[in-house]
């Protein structure tokens, strides 16, 4: 027997899906039109503006309250500038800076730049706390480590973001500030009471309820006090007992992708998580960023099958529905986007950069990039001086895998400037960077998290609290350098 078309309807509306390619296939269309609730936008979907715009009019024709998901978060986060680097700080920038009027400002623009392009739900901001420096995930993408501070500016960010009629979503409830494993690879635990998490990583959700945010992502986090074994975005206890009742929040709650390990591994599948998640209290699911017909046909068969044996009430998928629904008709109806000064990133990526030492006569430095990773949520993105520099020479090495005393004599007469993300954790970095400042002038810039290291000799420490292509400019002006 097929699947009873009703059902099948009742669970598409849960589901966020995603396509390969820059052009949305026929499946993917055609799934909007048979009641998908939308579909996410990654790098691979984005070649320039006016792609990005059919694409998203070519998934409007099928349904015209289809809800157009995207990671744009600015700073290191960007899939609209993921060729470049984004024309944006991010939130650590704008949380140095201190200005909330001017989150607001940012945000707005970002708005305005997705809702001119037909995208109506932006998966940002990020409003956990970073309260761990070695957080290999989080980082750069808040506003800092204060509660407070990233509450103000978690609502400001919501505000002007929703201005331009695009509905944000906080992320990542109940806070992933404190981690130090990544959750796309494996599943983080937080070991804390409910007090140390409405003491510390609260706040900024309590901010944005009272903002009017529109959605709250889950967090694939084990919090062992509320969830036991299992992640947030399985646990009632966090999602209706805590976020619901306690908070407040009536909007449509979303989930971070199923594809991720600590869903993924905890259910046994991506389908499983869908239900487990439905189960829990979540609206909106995020299936992943490599799906297929063939996987959302899977979650939609594993719902259908909850609800005949039991694992599923229909109430709770009705409820989760009409949620995902309501969200798709506020982005419709709300706002209309302003469009934002040019330079206004760069502008505010300028005010976020911070100078420890003496950065006067570089002159023609060698210019030492120091490799790293990139984590899943930020994707191969561009970074650093280069685009910057005035013909200057620059040169890309491994840290554990070079020897000081060959950049020296590379160098020369020349003093160096180092650059690197989250230099802390980057084995051999530390010791590089001493063995070079012990007989050699040395300038370190940081554009990743600065936590509490500092360079002991280095000649100046530059932290930019990112590496978008606005805060590499905003540097390389810093160290009378640019072009």
């Amino acid at each position: 027997m097929g699947t009873d078309p009703g059902l099948r309807r009742l669970a598409l509306g849960t589901l966020l899906a995603a396509y390969p390619g820059p052009v949305p296939p026929s499946w993917a269309v055609d799934l909007v039109g048979e009641g998908l609730a939308g579909h996410t936008l990654f790098g691979t979907n984005v070649h320039d503006p006016a792609q990005v715009a059919a694409s998203t009019a070519a998934l409007r024709a099928a349904r015209a309250d289809v809800l157009v998901a995207i990671d744009e978060e600015g700073g290191d986060v960007t899939r609209l500038a993921h060729a470049t680097g984004s024309p944006y700080p991010g939130n650590a920038a704008l949380g140095a800076v201190d200005d909330p009027a001017l989150t607001e400002r940012v945000y707005a623009a970002i708005g305005a730049e997705l809702a001119a392009l037909g995208i109506t739900v932006d998966l940002a901001p990020t409003v956990d706390v970073n309260t761990a420096d070695e957080n290999p995930v989080i980082g750069t993408r808040s506003f800092g480590a204060d509660p407070a501070r990233v509450a103000v500016h978690s609502a400001a960010a919501v505000t002007g973001l929703q201005s331009t009629g695009v509905a944000a979503c906080a992320k990542h409830f109940p806070g992933h500030g404190a981690t130090i494993a990544d959750s796309h690879h494996e599943l983080p635990t937080v070991d804390v009471s409910p007090a140390v998490l409405r003491e510390r990583d609260l706040p900024p959700f309590a901010a944005v309820i009272s903002a009017g945010v529109r959605s709250i992502m889950t967090a694939h986090i084990r919090v062992p006090a509320l969830t036991g074994d299992d992640p947030a975005t399985f646990s009632r206890a966090v999602l209706v007992d805590l976020l619901r009742r306690e908070y407040g929040f009536t909007g449509t709650l979303i989930t971070d992708a199923l594809e991720m390990k600590g869903a993924a591994l905890a259910a046994g599948g991506v389908g499983p998580a869908a239900v487990r998640a439905l189960a829990a209290g979540a609206d909106l699911l995020c299936i992943g960023f490599k799906v297929d017909a063939g996987l959302v046909e899977r979650v939609v068969a594993e719902i259908v099958d909850a609800l005949g044996d039991g694992r599923l009430d229909r109430s709770r998928v009705e409820q989760a529905a009409g949620r995902a629904a309501a969200l798709a008709a506020w982005t419709r109806a709300a706002g209309v986007p302003n469009p934002a000064p040019t330079d206004l990133g760069y502008a505010a990526a300028r005010r976020a950069v911070r100078v420890e030492g003496d950065v006067t006569g570089l002159g023609v430095p060698l210019v030492v990039q120091v490799h790293a990773a990139s984590t899943i949520a930020e994707g191969r993105v561009p970074w650093g001086l280069g685009p910057h520099l005035a013909g200057l020479e620059e040169v890309r090495v491994v840290a554990e895998e070079t020897d000081a005393a060959a950049l020296r004599g590379l160098a020369g007469s020349r003093p160096i400037v180092l650059v690197g993300r989250n230099l802390h954790r980057l084995p051999g970095c530390a010791e590089l960077i001493d063995a070079l400042a012990a007989a050699h002038p040395v300038t370190v810039v940081e554009m990743g998290w600065p936590g509490r290291w500092r360079p002991a000799d280095a000649r100046a420490f530059v932290i930019t609290y990112g590496a978008s292509h606005a805060n590499g400019r905003a540097a390389a002006q810093a160290l009378g350098l640019a072009s």
